[in-house]
């Protein structure tokens, strides 16, 4: 079969060529990079790559094929993969098809035999920005499309993936109560961390009312990840200060970002983000550092409620309790007096260590559940 050149042409004119190896046309989104070695279908479905062309940097992806069981959602929310070298062939007992099919099965634009090493370089030096990915189609038109794709910031993309419809998963383990789960884009292993654990949990969407989810009388009431800039989602936001101090709540990722909203603090855009399985995490309050699975774009800034360790909210203090080693950005905070705690990483992995999985049964604690 003959070779589809494929194009990756950034927003600054930058262009990068490869070969295309999954859907035909054109897509743009925010290209971004990331560092984890493996796990690459988890990556590929979780929905908080929407609207954002993601870069492996491990040189080789595919080479265990694929299979539902990782699949973090039905279909693919990135627009666009980016590689240095794809698998052709699938070496593993799970494989349940090549990758390269399960790219056209998926309608997912994927370009192989890019220079990812250089591409890397360029985002971590400029920053992420728009792109155009695809193939059949002539540079200037790349470029066009490029330069007219949206900036991440003030997108709410989180309502865009949310569900719809309030929608109930029920443990097979012996049920302990009732999570409701704020679905900014929540990835299929997270609801798995509670039902193992015995909870229920009712998926309501990004914007439903604080009165809505008391409704359900729940024993806990989780901030889920999700994409885009977290600022615009003024009902998310608002929904979760009405219910602070009243259940107990947990937040990760795009949750963490909410929750830091609603406490009075601001978020801002991060040069490239943190996406990968590798990030060095240390909690504050013990020093013991944890490898942890990150994918986000925004982070959290306390300084509007105080400086250094002492920072005062409406709801009482506000206790930052991780921090990341490799730029020391906000990961954590917990609110004592309202019984709320996030963090900025994904403690479910998938993919990605094991290092936080505690905090889930945290939670189950907080929450005062037998």
């Amino acid at each position: 079969m003959m070779e589809r050149e494929g194009l990756l042409v950034l927003a600054d004119g930058t262009v990068f060529r490869g070969v295309a190896v999954g859907a035909d046309g054109i897509a743009t989104g925010e290209v971004v990079f990331n560092t984890a070695m493996a796990g690459y279908q988890e990556i590929f479905t979780d929905p908080s790559y929407a609207r954002q062309i993601v870069t492996m940097t491990a040189p080789h992806i595919g080479n265990y094929g694929t299979t539902p069981d990782d699949a973090q959602a039905a279909n693919p929310f990135c627009t666009g993969v980016v590689m240095r070298s794809m698998s052709h062939t699938a070496s593993s007992w799970r494989s349940r098809g090549l990758l390269s099919d399960w790219f056209t099965d998926m309608g997912l634009i994927a370009l192989s035999d890019v220079d990812t090493r250089r591409l890397t370089r360029h985002v971590r030096d400029h920053g992420a920005m728009p792109a155009a990915i695809g193939s059949g189609t002539t540079e200037r038109e790349m470029r066009d499309a490029a330069t007219s794709a949206p900036v991440m910031e003030g997108r709410a993309l989180a309502l865009e993936v949310s569900i719809a419809q309030p929608t109930l998963v029920r443990t097979e383990a012996a049920r302990r109560g009732t999570v409701v789960a704020y679905d900014f884009g929540m990835k299929r292993a997270i609801v798995d961390a509670f039902t193992v654990r015995g909870f229920d949990v009712q998926i309501v969407p990004a914007d439903t009312p604080a009165g809505d989810v008391r409704a359900f009388n729940p024993d806990g009431v989780f901030l889920s990840n999700g994409p885009g800039d977290p600022e615009p989602l003024d009902r998310s936001v608002a929904a979760v200060r009405d219910l602070l101090g009243t259940v107990p709540l947990f937040g990760i990722c795009l949750g963490h970002q909410v929750l830091g909203l609603a406490v009075g603090g601001r978020t801002y855009k991060l040069p490239f983000g943190h996406h990968g399985g590798n990030h060095p995490v240390r909690r504050i309050a013990t020093g013991k550092v944890a490898i942890t699975s990150q994918n986000h774009g925004f982070a959290v800034d306390l300084t509007p409620l105080g400086s250094g360790d002492r920072y005062e909210s409406e709801f009482g203090e506000i206790v930052p309790t991780h921090v990341n080693l490799n730029d020391n950005t906000l990961e954590g905070l917990r609110c004592p007096d309202a019984n709320a705690s996030s963090v900025q990483y994904h403690p479910e992995a998938r993919p990605g260590p094991n290092d936080a999985q505690d905090l889930f049964d945290t939670f189950c604690d907080r929450m005062g559940v037998s």
